[in-house]
């Protein structure tokens, strides 16, 4: 399935009109075509929906899912919560994007009172994992201003050259000598337009016909007073006329589709454009400016044309900023406009280029990439729907509070809270936080004891006491894993305050590794600006073996296939290939063999640097041959001291969330925070957590 992002330029390239007839044009071609909105932009009079989606719907039977209201937008924004935002995005994304093959995404367009489109328009691009096409009008600009504008719209999806930047589709071009040479004129300013690194999509010529207003539309935007309406729902403003003159020099102008704007008090004026519509001339209508009514007499006298249909309004501006007025409203199509729709719709669809479209539209896209907010909006989903319990020992630490207040609200895990409950009442008021009813604080002392026989006979092999076995559950970390041993729970989650150590050591001897593991590792997953990546191990072996290693990333595949990552593992080392040497080097290389023994269908190569593996121009100017680099997607490092150093230089420095450390290789889900872990690192790894218990139930 394929998603096409409209990118404005500018304001009044038509980007609705555009969105109708590419619409139209797939699907003339063959393909299932989806709309989507993300962020509303309203207009002045617009009521209910979203304008784009109206005329979508009305015009060519598209529903789709309503946009995010600008005001939330703002305020979001404002809130610090742009994840929030694209999470949301996603989430009604998917809602149109089932069962198509290609889904439309309107951008939105530059405004003065909005100077974050821009930035907005990349990251719903980038959360969508869509391809670009941009959308321009050459309005007032000179060509070498308007191939200077696209270059630098472009540089927001990555640059004329990106892959993923298909091209441009040019609206409303007035050329005297016609659109073949106005295109070759553009060309000279931008070279690459029309190649296969930026195609031109379609060239549509301006029709001054289809940019008109209905004259009740010009009403309501300049909230004229209709002293007579008319016929103002089906005439049409072509040209405005401003009268300034005298009535001879005047008649010649009235033609069909003319507005005529002139004083009240302009007695023969009014005379002349009735006595014009009563010769069949059918005007646009009369505008009468600067709060002169017209003479009662007068009109009694125009009565026939007005019968005969002629608008007839007011305003109480003059006539200069009348004038001013009517040339500044915005003539894009009104909502309930759905004859012009149809006409624009029809008008495009001709002008575009569909056949690289159809082509490229065609052919099923190859691996998606997931996006941090797809990730984060799938993990959450998937979480809420495996509705898991979830013990957390660090019950009375302000963080986890915070998480599980969250997560019980959201529905992504039913948490229970190891602690005294009058401890965690006390830092929710100090702290702020709102306890829902439902969440559960379970006190230890009281608990304590009925774990203390079956602990027993679980470590019986060792010898363990109940006095040895009360004082260890003393521990709520111990307590919380005795309760996941013996079913009670789904999942536990710890860390905030606890070393991993602390975390794992309980896990090993009451819960054991699963079948065909013999060992304990983590993945964290690095959400890029523009994909999710999986890197382990970075928490809890210092200094694994090659069959360990390989093991490690046996696991790290298994992990990133369930949280819909799709993995080509890198076998990470200071060198690519046979390019060093050394037992280091070695180990690594023996880890890729035995690793690719175990699972000859998986992409996985080593070793690679990591700018070899990351890095598409590298990869293959190191690796050639590989498979995997330049385009990895699961990173293996050969040490702890590798790992957790490259994940927190570039969980800092790239300002990235980590979700994890998520333990692989344990019978049931036990996982271990970061002790610097912020609130919402806590609710994704309660997610994480939520999901592998969901996984591991079959």
């Amino acid at each position: 399935m394929h998603t096409l992002f409209l990118a404005p330029s500018g304001f009044g390239g038509g980007l609705n009109s555009i969105s109708l007839g590419l619409i139209r044009a797939l699907e003339s071609a063959g393909l299932k075509v989806g709309f989507f909105k993300p962020i509303a932009q309203p207009f002045p009079l617009d009521r209910g929906l979203e304008r784009s989606c109206i005329l979508v719907e009305r015009t060519l039977n598209h529903s789709s899912p309503e946009p995010l209201p600008l005001e939330q937008v703002e305020r979001q924004l404002a809130d610090g919560e742009l994840d929030l935002l694209l999470e949301d995005v996603v989430s009604r994304y998917q809602q149109v994007a089932a069962g198509k093959d290609v889904v439309i995404v309107e951008g939105m367009v530059p405004t003065r009172e909005f100077n974050h489109t821009s930035r907005i328009n990349s990251h719903l691009a980038k959360s969508l994992d869509a391809e670009v096409i941009l959308i321009a009008a050459q309005g007032k600009d000179t060509l070498k201003r308007m191939a200077e504008r696209l270059e630098i719209q472009a540089q927001l999806f990555g640059g004329t050259k990106d892959p993923k930047v298909l091209g441009v589709i040019l609206n409303k071009i007035k050329s005297e000598d016609g659109l073949p040479a106005f295109i070759e004129r553009l060309k000279e300013q931008l070279p690459i337009l029309g190649t296969g690194d930026f195609q031109l999509l379609g060239a549509i010529p301006f029709a001054e016909e289809l940019n008109a207003l209905r004259t009740r539309d010009i009403a309501e935007l300049l909230e004229a007073r209709i002293l007579h309406a008319g016929e103002a729902e089906q005439r049409r403003v072509n040209k405005i006329l401003l009268c300034a003159r005298a009535v001879p020099s005047t008649v010649p102008l009235l033609e069909p589709g003319v507005l005529v704007v002139t004083p009240g008090d302009r007695d023969d004026i009014i005379l002349a454009a009735c006595l014009a519509s009563l010769n069949g001339v059918k005007l646009a209508g009369l505008l009468l400016c600067s709060d002169f009514e017209p003479d009662p007499r007068i009109m009694e006298l125009c009565k026939a044309a007005l019968d005969g249909g002629l608008p007839v309004m007011a305003v109480q501006t003059g006539s200069y900023d009348t004038a001013t007025n009517l040339f500044g409203l915005n003539k894009e199509t009104p909502a309930d406009d759905i004859e012009r729709a149809t006409r624009v719709t029809e008008f495009i669809a001709k002008h575009l280029q569909p056949e690289y479209l159809h082509s490229r539209l065609s052919v099923p896209r190859g691996e998606l990439r997931l996006s941090p907010p797809a990730f984060r909006y799938q993990l959450v989903k998937r979480a809420q729907e495996a509705n898991k319990r979830i013990v957390l020992p660090e019950g009375n630490e302000p963080r986890t509070i915070r998480a599980a207040a969250i997560c019980q609200e959201r529905g992504i895990a039913r948490c229970v809270l190891l602690a005294k409950p009058e401890e965690v009442q006390a830092v929710a008021r100090e702290q702020g936080i709102n306890l829902p009813a439902s969440l559960e604080i379970l006190d230890p002392e009281h608990i304590l004891n009925r774990y203390v026989e079956p602990m027993c006979e679980m470590r019986k092999a060792k010898g363990l006491t109940p006095e040895q076995a009360r004082e260890q559950l003393a521990d709520t970390v111990v307590l919380g894993t005795m309760m996941l041993a013996l079913d009670e729970v789904d999942g536990l989650v710890s860390g905030a305050v606890h070393t991993t150590a602390n975390t794992i050591r309980p896990a090993l001897q009451l819960i054991k590794t699963a079948p065909g593991y013999s060992l304990v590792s983590s993945v964290f997953f690095m959400l890029l600006p523009d994909q999710v990546l999986v890197y382990g191990d970075c928490a809890v072996n210092p200094n694994p073996n090659a069959t360990e290693l390989a093991e490690i990333a046996l696991q790290s595949a298994e992990s990133a296939v369930a949280l819909g990552v799709n993995p080509r593992v890198a076998m990470i080392s200071y060198s690519t290939g046979s390019s060093g040497s050394g037992a280091e080097v070695e180990k690594v290389v023996e880890a890729t063999r035995i690793a690719q023994e175990r699972a000859p269908n998986l992409p996985i190569d080593g070793p690679l640097q990591y700018d070899a593996a990351s890095v598409l121009s590298v990869g293959r100017q190191k690796a050639p041959n590989s498979l995997v680099a330049g385009q990895a997607t699961v990173f293996i490092f050969p040490d702890l001291n590798t790992g957790n150093t490259t994940y927190k230089a570039v969980q800092r420095n790239a300002n990235c969330l980590s979700v994890g450390p998520m333990l692989q290789g344990l019978a049931k889900p036990v996982n271990d925070l970061s002790r610097g872990a912020l609130v919402e690192d806590i609710v994704f790894t309660i997610a994480l957590t939520a999901l592998q218990a969901d996984n591991q139930k079959g």
